[in-house]
């Protein structure tokens, strides 16, 4: 099977990219990304791209599996016009290409509480993305809505408090829906619902699912 990946050089994206080399179901993977990566490997082909011309590089978007890992946070976006564009935009657009190119199963990292009549900007924009990429009518689209990403090697010290803070109150069973995840615990949970057959079309895994080992 062939693998087509965005966001590849993001924190769950290098995740998954490892996860997708290791796989011996795969047998090549495409990631799509802006700036090089220093990873070599037999069945990888990474393709530098110009995300605002992304329709010239269509033909390197066909595979079975498309995964969509991309994001920016509003502080290094800039503005929330800025990370509109790149967590909405460049993601439906990458999305329709796939379409465009007969990907069956498009894999979208989104996150919990995504909703488009949310009062939460953040919310908002992955609820309308979530609601623009159902719409392309992909045979499968599965859409991962995780809480709290945890990156271990982060150096952002409020990241280190709050996902501390949110560990004791879930050991507590409070805010267990929001509960945190490593970004390679769900680089794992990610390719493994890439595999999932889902006949009805459309399948969300929230933040339970994940740390269910049946799917």
């Amino acid at each position: 099977m062939k693998a087509v990946i965005i966001g590849a050089t993001g924190a769950t994206g290098k995740e998954v990219l490892k996860e997708l080399l290791a796989d011996k179901r795969i047998t090549a993977v495409v990631a799509l990304v802006r700036r090089e990566i220093e990873d070599i490997h037999p069945k990888l082909t990474v393709v530098k791209i110009n995300f605002d011309k992304m329709q010239d590089y269509e033909t390197h978007l066909h595979g079975d599996l498309a995964f969509s890992c991309l994001g920016t946070t509003l502080k290094d976006a800039g503005s929330k016009e800025a990370q509109w564009v790149v967590d909405h935009d460049y993601q439906l657009h990458f999305a329709a290409l796939c379409k465009s190119q007969e990907v069956r199963h498009f894999v979208l990292l989104s996150a919990v509480g995504s909703d488009k009549d949310s009062m939460f900007f953040y919310s908002r924009m992955k609820g309308t993305l979530e609601d623009n990429i159902c719409a392309l009518n992909f045979p499968q689209l599965t859409i991962i809505q995780p809480g709290m990403i945890i990156r271990p090697d982060t150096t952002r010290k409020m990241e280190k408090v709050t996902g501390k803070i949110l560990d004791g109150l879930n050991k507590m069973g409070l805010f267990n829906q929001y509960r945190s995840i490593t970004t390679k615990q769900l680089a794992k949970e990610i390719v493994k619902a890439g595999f999932v057959a889902n006949n009805s079309g459309i399948r969300r895994l929230a933040v339970h699912d994940l740390f269910n080992s049946a799917i």
